[in-house]
């Protein structure tokens, strides 16, 4: 599970650079700033098609399996599982709280505390029982999307002009007041990044991530109980895993793709309905990567990444947090202010960079340290005691 969880920490950015880098709709919509070169669409189509939702995907059904394996260990030695559960997500919604007003408004950890506080009561129903539980919130997010695509086509112009000008394809101005905003000083950007925050919590959180991370918490319980998260199913079963996931998951994301170019780019078949194909076809890919890595991580090969990457892994939140302290303060205006200035090749080379540099770092810590810090701190506020961080040092006994 840490080599599929450092995986996912890595992957994530692929995603999160644009968010740092660029104003928000560019994420979202390709043409938001104008018509894109070749190079830079077929940058996006990539991105949306491997990663978009695929390692948020992984994150999430890994959550979920570890709380059902945190939990259970402890009940199995007695400790009080729920409490300790609780805690630990009290603690996990205040951290990202603190993510998200104060660093960065793609902040995903309030997301995980809130549906971490609600999936712990189902963690003993059986594999079939979680998947159907699952599948179920997963469609219920689906539905208000389409619902919400479908009254929308029935608005006047001026409605969807606004729902446009909001976030799917701003006019010059608004890109340029994001520009400036984020170029400014750590007090400037606040209250965009406070607006946006509280938009998400407020509203996203409720009708879409809830839905789609709770759903993928129960999922990853299941797959915990089938043992395909802890590597124990045979390697025949990841290479079918990997196989099918591609072969199904691909096609309809190109799908959304295909119908997104064919309505030209507009925010009611872009945002709600043909979203849809990437909804559900990012699953499918995300089970595809989850058999990939196993696949590799059993071959033996590529062993010198495998560790590293399980090293990122059992240091996701500190690396998670770190991507963010490094990509402010390359793109904000407290830092380099790049913000607007680093195209989608630029984007990949910092991604790339950040990567080498979490896969370097992550190892040599654990060397000397049993944590990350973050974790640790995570941990004595959990328990409410400080463990020692650093490992011991074997000293040996002179000889007389």
């Amino acid at each position: 599970m840490d080599v599929l969880r450092g995986f996912a920490v890595l992957g994530i950015l692929l995603i999160n650079i644009q968010l740092f880098s660029m104003p928000n709709a560019a994420f979202y919509n390709p043409t938001a700033l104008g018509t894109p070169s070749t190079l830079d669409f077929a940058i996006w189509s990539m991105s949306h098609l491997l990663a978009d939702q695929k390692f948020m995907t992984i994150f999430s059904l890994l959550f979920g399996a570890g709380v059902l394996l945190m939990t259970t260990r402890l009940a199995e030695h007695g400790a009080p599982a729920a409490r300790v559960h609780y805690r630990r997500m009290f603690w996990l919604l205040v951290f990202g709280l603190a993510h998200a007003y104060l660093l960065w408004d793609g902040d995903i950890l309030v997301l995980y505390a809130v549906c971490g506080f609600f999936v712990y009561p189902a963690r003993g129903l059986s594999a079939r029982g979680l998947v159907a539980l699952g599948v179920g919130m997963l469609a219920v997010g689906s539905l208000i999307s389409i619902a919400s695509g479908i009254l929308l086509g029935g608005e006047s112009p001026d409605v969807i002009r606004i729902w446009t000008d909001e976030f799917w394809k701003p006019p010059p101005a608004r890109i340029a007041a994001e520009i400036e905003a984020l170029r400014g000083s750590w007090l400037v950007q606040l209250p965009w990044r406070a607006d946006n925050s509280w938009e998400f919590h407020a509203s996203d959180l409720w009708s879409w991530g809830i839905w789609r991370a709770g759903g993928l918490m129960f999922g990853g319980m299941a797959l915990l109980k089938w043992r395909v998260v802890t590597g124990e199913r045979t390697a025949s079963f990841d290479r079918n895993l990997a196989l099918i996931g591609f072969a199904a998951g691909v096609p309809l994301v190109v799908s959304g793709i295909v119908q997104n170019n064919a309505t030209g780019w507009n925010v009611r078949d872009g945002y709600f309905l043909a979203s849809q194909w990437n909804y559900w076809g990012s699953i499918l890919i995300a089970l595809g990567w989850i058999g990939l890595a196993l696949r590799v991580w059993k071959s033996g090969t590529a062993l010198w990444l495998v560790n590293r990457l399980a090293a990122v892994g059992r240091m996701a939140f500190t690396c998670y947090i770190g991507e963010t302290v490094i990509c402010t303060t390359l793109f904000y205006g407290h830092g380099f202010g790049l913000f607007g200035q680093v195209n989608r090749v630029g984007q990949i080379a910092v991604t790339l960079s950040i990567w080498l540099l979490l896969l370097l770092f992550a190892p040599l810590w654990l060397e000397r340290f049993r944590f990350g810090p973050l974790e640790w701190l995570w941990r004595i506020l959990t328990y409410g005691r400080v463990e020692p961080i650093a490992r011991a040092v074997a000293t040996s006994t002179p000889v007389m």
